[in-house]
């Protein structure tokens, strides 16, 4: 397949995107080029470590390929796009759980759906170029691919902020919000890789790493902490709105572009998951639930078409107001019974 390159070099399994026009979209038969070859490199005594790059210096991976979605949902085919998140979904588990090492090259964007292949690994390389996000409620969705333990799990409120503004994170914050592991100069990615498939030992990646340039998350911990400590989407918007300040300010210009219902579901998703066993698998499940009504009964179709499609930037999101009543983040949420996100080998 020309959109990736997999294959064994030495004692690595090596995984390269190489879409680098569309910055390394995933479609969904990357995703499951993806998923077959981790499933056999599982149980190959030959293969010690996995390790995942991509060509181009614009992106690691920018996200899912949502033009094939966007197609299928408008026409009233809503079954593609569960298909795509619930396999989608199955390999982000994957990932996480994997018995053997994977490392992740993680330059330029990282993005949505490149969040969930390049960030559940367990050596995540950022550099200079590195941007992290998670934009999800810009276009109608929740942070998902398996995002939204990761903002659950990042330090204080930081989830929250990280989540409803998709602030970009460069290498010092990606690492201090837990989406990254080690800082080294891109230059030298290339001799690392060499090395990663010669002795299959990621050691070598904790020599390499060096101190970040400094990141502005750390020092904001505090406001964002203040600002974003309410149990709902009402109550963040009327803290910022009620203690003015330039971050304040900057806050709510960006909350105000992107979908309410989305946003509203963010927060009660990470306030759920810290509530029970943050698990990987528990947050896709979850995610899965407001995914598979996104198209029919979220903003997801609209968010793509003021985006992506028309790119008039003016999205009709529902609850424009930014009132969200609680029954509509339930009915987001509740559980898909038979419906369900499930693990098990088909």
């Amino acid at each position: 397949m020309s959109d990736i390159n997999i294959r064994v070099i030495g004692q690595a399994g090596r995984i390269t995107l190489s879409r680098g026009k569309a910055l390394n979209a995933l479609s969904y038969d990357m995703c499951m080029a993806i998923d077959a070859a981790l499933r056999q490199w599982a149980t190959d005594d030959a293969v010690k470590l996995v390790v995942i790059d991509a060509e181009g210096e614009k992106a690691f991976c920018a996200g899912g390929d949502i033009a094939e979605l966007y197609e299928t949902g408008t026409a009233g085919d809503y079954a593609y796009g569960r298909k795509f998140w619930s396999d989608e979904y199955r390999l982000n588990a994957l990932i996480f759980e994997y018995p053997k090492p994977v490392v992740s090259f993680l330059q330029g964007f990282t993005m949505g759906g490149g969040v969930g292949i390049g960030c559940h690994g367990t050596h995540r390389v950022v550099g200079d170029s590195s941007q992290i996000s998670m934009p999800e409620v810009g276009i109608g969705l929740l942070p998902d691919v398996g995002g939204s333990l990761m903002l659950a799990l990042a330090p204080g409120r930081l989830g929250e902020y990280l989540g409803l503004t998709a602030t970009r994170m460069k290498a010092a914050d990606a690492i201090y919000a837990g989406f990254a592991d080690f800082y080294i100069p891109e230059s030298f990615w290339p001799v690392l890789i060499n090395g990663l498939q010669k002795d299959g030992d990621p050691a070598l990646l904790e020599v390499a790493s060096q101190k970040p340039p400094a990141g502005t998350l750390e020092t904001q911990q505090a406001e964002i902490d203040r600002y974003f400590a309410g149990e709902t989407l009402t109550d963040i918007l009327t803290v910022l709105k009620g203690e003015p300040s330039d971050f304040a300010e900057k806050t709510l210009k960006v909350l105000g572009r992107n979908a309410p219902l989305s946003m509203a579901c963010t927060v009660e998703l990470l306030h759920r998951l810290r509530a029970s066993s943050l698990s990987i698998r528990k947050a896709l499940e979850y995610e899965y639930r407001f995914t598979y009504r996104a198209m029919d009964k979220g903003d997801f179709l609209e968010g793509i078409r003021a985006q992506i499609i028309d790119k008039d930037r003016q999205p009709k999101w529902q609850y424009a107001e930014q009132d969200v009543p609680a029954t509509a983040v339930s009915q987001m949420l509740m559980p898909l019974g038979a419906d369900a996100l499930v693990f098990e080998e088909e």
